[in-house]
């Protein structure tokens, strides 16, 4: 039995986000999947300003878009010094069978997605 590591639900995470985005068109002109490294994609779109997308695995299913509110003042500064926006994007990954339960490599789980928080910068 493999309990997925917090690196491996923060990859699972942006797998999903990735391919949400380019389902919406975005081209990435940088990606990082390292944790606690941010933003996770640098997006580009013809005629759109640049967004920076930080994405963060929680295994918190009924509110997964709450964020450190303190942290995100500070990296909102960090972009408008960048002329770019930012997206937050909280995903809840849990076990399928029970969400007290780890996840688990090749057992079932739930992800819930909700939207991308778009805060001005």
């Amino acid at each position: 039995m493999h309990i997925l590591t917090e690196q491996e639900l923060h990859n699972l995470a942006m797998n999903m986000i990735g391919k949400k985005l380019q389902g919406m068109g975005y081209e990435f002109v940088a990606v990082n999947s390292k944790l606690k490294r941010h933003p996770q994609f640098i997006l580009y779109k013809k005629g759109e300003p640049t967004i920076f997308v930080l994405v963060k695995a929680t295994s918190n299913l009924q509110a997964p878009n709450e964020y450190d509110v303190l942290w995100m003042e500070t990296f909102k500064a960090h972009a408008k010094k960048q002329n770019a926006h930012v997206w937050y994007a909280g995903v809840g990954v849990a076990n399928a069978e029970s969400i007290e339960l780890p996840v688990i490599k090749d057992q079932p789980y739930y992800i819930s997605f909700e939207d991308f928080v778009k805060l001005s910068s």
